[in-house]
């Protein structure tokens, strides 16, 4: 896992790595993954903020003991990267449209490669940025989607591509609960 760990920061920083069209150099960038601070060929080789949700997600459950100075270095790009726009309004980079796609505001599980707010929040609140005022409206809007019974509902979700279905949309679902709840909590 070190060594994943270790190359998942290495595609944040670029540090070690030849741009995808180096053939000839094993440590480069691959496929869609074009460059350094979350480029992506699937966004127009813009920023990935998806992406970097899942790489800081992942980062904040790597213990601290075992983050080299890479990881670290890659974790700041991450976080600085997230906080460059308002994580309420997620209006990061996109090669389709000026506007961010709505599936943001949409909370949903399970989350693959589509992410949401929710997730985006976890991310930078399990990194330690909890009580960072910059999260102030992100976490108000993933109060605000709370019911009058605790509850939040399934705005998203992978039907047909999944084994299992996890609840109807527009309802309460437990899945989305736990997600959100999990989140406030660890935001305290």
């Amino acid at each position: 896992m070190d060594a994943a760990f270790e190359w998942m920061a290495r595609t944040v920083t670029g540090e070690g790595l030849a741009e995808a069209e180096s053939k000839h150099n094993p440590l480069r960038y691959y496929g869609y993954k074009c460059g350094p601070r979350f480029a992506c060929g699937a966004n127009g080789k813009n920023p990935c903020a998806w992406g970097a949700v899942k790489v800081m997600l992942a980062f904040s459950k790597l213990p601290v003991e075992r983050r080299t100075p890479l990881i670290e270095r890659a974790m700041q790009r991450g976080v600085d990267f997230l906080f460059s726009h308002d994580p309420a309004v997620a209006d990061y980079p996109s090669a389709k449209d000026a506007k961010p796609g709505r599936d943001w505001w949409l909370f949903g599980f399970p989350v693959f490669y589509i992410t949401d707010i929710l997730q985006n929040v976890e991310a930078l609140v399990r990194l330690g940025y909890g009580s960072d005022p910059r999260l102030g409206q992100a976490l108000k809007m993933i109060k605000e989607k709370q019911d009058d019974q605790g509850r939040w509902a399934l705005e998203f979700d992978y039907k047909g591509k999944t084994w299992v279905d996890f609840g109807p949309k527009k309802q309460p679902n437990p899945w989305v609960t736990i997600r959100a709840a999990k989140v406030l909590g660890m935001a305290g």
